[in-house]
């Protein structure tokens, strides 16, 4: 077991979507309508009140940032949000969750009951025009994330407590998939996922204390303490894509809980075995 150290003590509600863009890694608390900044080259840490329910930030091919926003796609500046330039089809009662983009430049991104107790989230692509749901149905989606390759979309049912591969190579519907991994429910839930250059995947685990690492058979191949209890994604980041970034959160956490996890909600680092990989741009037809 390897220990993550804290980055920033941001105590985050919901913390998620870390992304590394350009030298800075990004990440949100969608129950906070907030989006963050962190700089670790000059050790800056900027907070953006947006409102809404922020689930994830990927940049796009001409520079700016693009955010799910409960029921739309925005445009971030780097300091506000703009008017959506789509909307999700989707339940009000439905919010935008995980996303990730493929090599082409297409957004994957998950969809989910936002009262966590109606199987209307789905899997959805957005090509840079239009959306188009593709499968995934399930109350709590995660991820997706994508294989070195583009071949492989990795999907997880948060509430099952699984997680599927599907080859995606020549058809973006999720078909016949095949079941990659399933957690345990006494070692919590699977949150986000990202796959890192050895085609290894890594998931946070809601309720588990830790993230793991997956070799592409399945097996378990590490594992990172994280000091809370809820953790949600990791991001690859820093010069070389070697230092892990581990979000968490204090959702769902008793008063109790959080005096005896005063850093839930934090930002955490750990030194990764294997690079990650660079997050491609969106690619958005103007």
């Amino acid at each position: 077991m390897s220990q993550s150290r804290l980055v920033w003590p941001v105590a985050a509600t919901l913390g998620e979507g870390p992304a590394w863009v350009d030298g800075v890694l990004w990440f949100v608390d969608i129950k906070s309508g907030a989006i963050h900044r962190y700089d670790p080259g000059t050790d800056t840490r900027e907070s953006f009140a947006v409102g809404g329910a922020p689930s994830f930030i990927v940049p796009t091919a001409d520079g700016a940032l693009l955010v799910g926003n409960r029921g739309a796609l925005q445009l971030f500046d780097g300091a506000a949000l703009g008017a959506p330039i789509a909307t999700v089809p989707m339940p009000d009662h439905n919010r935008t969750n995980d996303a990730t983009v493929d090599p082409q430049g297409r957004l994957w991104f998950g969809t989910m009951d936002d009262e966590e107790s109606r199987p209307s989230g789905a899997v959805h692509t957005y090509d840079g025009d239009s959306i188009t749901v593709v499968g995934g149905e399930c109350t709590i989606t995660n991820g997706p994330a994508i294989s070195p390759d583009g071949r492989f979309l990795y999907h997880v049912d948060t509430l099952a407590g699984t997680i599927h591969r599907f080859d995606i190579a020549t058809d973006a519907q999720l078909r016949d998939g095949t079941l990659f991994a399933t957690i345990a429910p006494e070692d919590g839930n699977p949150d986000g996922v990202t796959v890192d250059a050895e085609g290894c995947v890594w998931v946070g685990l809601w309720g588990g204390w830790e993230a793991r690492r997956y070799a592409p058979d399945g097996s378990v191949l590490m594992r990172v303490a994280v000091p809370c209890a809820n953790v949600t994604k990791v991001a690859f980041g820093g010069p070389d894509l070697r230092t892990g970034y581990v979000t968490t959160a204090r959702a769902g956490l008793s008063d109790a809980d959080l005096a005896a996890q005063p850093l839930a909600g934090g930002l955490f680092a750990f030194d990764a075995p294997a690079p990650g990989l660079p997050l491609p741009a969106v690619r958005i037809v103007r």
